[in-house]
C-alpha cells in the first residue's frame, strides 16, 4: 500500500469520527472554556452552593468540631500543592467557608498565600515571599510562580499570576490575570494592568478594584454622546490608579544602571513607620459587574444618564491619606575586579542584567521612618537564566503590586538605558 493511500484512509477515518461525535451545545462549550481558563488559585468568587437539603449533612456539623478539623488541616498543609486542601474546605458550603476564612490568616501574619485575595494583601514583615517569573518570548506572556526556581521547586511550584504584553501605537500594556490564558478585562480572573507612556519611562499600575479603605471620586469629562445600545458595553472594567513607576532618562548614557522610583498611591508612608498598618483588602470585588450590571433597569438608566453628560472616570481621593510610600532602587556599587555594578542579592540572582534591581523605602527625616526600615529590601528582582527571573517581596507590597513593578522592566526603554 502506498503512502498516499494510507494518508487518504486516515483522513477518511478522521472525518467519520467527527461526524459520529456530537458537537457540544452552547452551555457545554462555555463550561469547557471555563475549565481551560480556570485559575490555579481558586477564584475568590461567590460559590454556587447546593441547596439546604443537599448540604445539610455537612453544614449541620458542630461548629467547635468543624473549627478544630479545619484548623488542623490549615496547620498541617503549609506549602503547595498540599495547601489546596485548605481551599477545598472553603468550597464545601457556606458554614465551612466562613470558618475557613476565620482560621486562614493574611500573608502579613502567616507568610502563606492561600486564596486569590492573598495576592492583593501585603506580604510578611520579617521574611520574603520568594517567587520566580518565566518569560515566553513567542507569546509575550509572563508567568509568576510561587517557589525558589523551576529547578528547585519542580512540580511544587504554583502559578500565581499571568501577564500578557500588548503593544499599542503610543504605549505598551501588560494585562494581568489569575488564569493562565484568559486576558479579557470582562473576565472575573482579570486583576489589573500596567500601562507605559510613549518613551517607556513611566508606567502606571491599575487595579481592578479600589484599594481597601479609599473613597472613590468620579470625574466627569465632556464627550460626544454614544448610542444607548452600545453605551453600557463600552464601559471599561474597574481601573484604579494605585501606583506609578518612573525611570530616569539617560539619553546621553553617561550614568550607570537604571534609576527607578515607585510612588505607591494606595500605600501611605505611615505603613513603614513604627506601628503602621498597610491597607489590607478582605474580598475580591467584581467591579465589572458593579459598573455594568444590566439586571436592575434603574441602574442601566443611571449609567446612560451619566454617559450622556460625560464619561465616568474612576480615581482615588488621597486628601485624607498621608503622603504615599515612595520606593527607590538601591544604588549598586562598582566592583573593580569584576568591572561591573554589584548588589547583594544573597544568592537569589546569578546573571548580570540591566533589569536587576532592589527597592527600598525613600523617606524624609520629618516622616519618622527608622534607618533600619529604610535599608530593608522590600522588593528584589533579578535574572537567573534564559527567560527566568526571581522576584522576592515583603510588606507592605502585595504579590500583584510587586509583579506589576517587575513587569515594567520587560518593556523597551531606549531613553533610560
Amino acid at each position: 500500500m502506498s503512502l498516499k493511500s494510507i494518508i487518504r484512509d486516515l483522513w477518511i477515518i478522521r472525518d467519520e469520527m467527527r461526524k459520529k461525535k456530537p458537537k457540544p451545545g452552547g452551555a457545554e462549550r462555555k463550561q469547557m472554556r471555563r475549565r481551560r481558563t480556570k485559575a490555579y488559585i481558586a477564584p475568590e468568587q461567590p460559590f454556587s452552593f447546593p441547596s439546604t437539603e443537599q448540604q445539610s449533612q455537612w453544614a449541620d456539623m458542630p461548629a467547635e468540631l468543624l473549627h478544630d478539623i479545619i484548623q488542623r488541616v490549615e496547620e498541617a498543609e503549609i506549602s503547595w500543592p498540599a495547601r489546596r486542601d485548605v481551599v477545598a474546605c472553603a468550597s464545601v458550603c457556606r458554614s465551612w467557608r466562613e470558618i475557613t476564612k476565620e482560621i486562614v490568616k493574611t500573608p502579613e501574619q502567616c507568610g502563606l498565600l492561600t486564596f486569590p485575595i492573598s495576592l492583593k494583601q501585603p506580604g510578611p514583615r520579617d521574611s520574603l515571599i520568594q517567587c520566580f517569573i518565566q518569560r515566553e518570548r513567542e507569546t509575550s506572556t509572563y508567568r509568576l510562580f510561587l517557589g525558589l526556581s523551576p529547578a528547585l521547586s519542580g512540580d511544587k511550584s504554583k502559578l500565581l499570576l499571568t501577564a500578557r504584553k500588548i503593544r499599542r501605537a503610543t504605549s505598551t500594556e501588560f494585562v494581568i490575570s489569575l488564569a493562565a490564558d484568559d486576558f479579557s478585562r470582562a473576565s472575573s480572573t482579570y486583576v489589573g494592568k500596567l500601562r507605559s507612556n510613549f518613551l517607556g519611562s513611566k508606567f502606571t499600575i491599575y487595579d481592578s478594584q479600589p484599594p481597601h479603605g479609599s473613597p472613590i471620586q468620579t470625574n466627569q469629562k465632556s464627550h460626544k454622546k454614544m448610542n444607548s445600545k452600545h453605551a453600557i458595553s463600552r464601559i471599561p472594567a474597574g481601573s484604579y490608579n494605585v501606583a506609578t513607576v518612573s525611570y530616569e532618562l539617560n539619553i546621553l548614557r553617561t550614568r550607570g544602571p537604571r534609576r527607578m522610583q515607585c510612588i505607591m498611591q494606595s500605600i501611605p508612608i505611615s505603613a513603614v513607620q513604627e506601628g503602621g498598618v498597610a491597607p489590607t483588602p478582605t474580598d475580591l470585588k467584581d467591579c465589572l459587574n458593579q459598573q455594568t450590571s444590566l439586571s436592575p433597569v434603574s441602574q442601566g438608566k443611571k449609567l446612560l444618564d451619566n454617559l450622556s453628560c460625560g464619561s465616568p472616570r474612576l480615581e482615588l481621593e488621597h486628601d485624607d491619606m498621608s503622603d504615599p510610600l515612595i520606593l527607590k532602587n538601591k544604588a549598586p556599587r562598582w566592583h573593580e575586579q569584576l568591572q561591573c555594578w554589584c548588589l547583594n542579592f544573597r544568592g537569589r540572582v546569578t546573571v548580570a542584567s540591566v533589569k536587576n534591581f532592589q527597592l527600598v523605602a525613600a523617606a524624609e527625616p520629618s516622616q519618622n521612618v527608622s534607618a533600619a526600615e529604610q535599608e530593608k529590601v522590600i522588593l528584589q528582582f533579578g535574572k537567573i537564566g534564559k527567560d527566568i527571573f526571581t522576584m522576592d517581596y515583603r510588606y507592605p507590597l502585595s504579590t500583584f503590586q510587586a509583579f506589576a513593578i517587575c513587569l515594567s522592566c520587560f518593556d523597551t526603554k531606549p531613553a533610560c538605558e
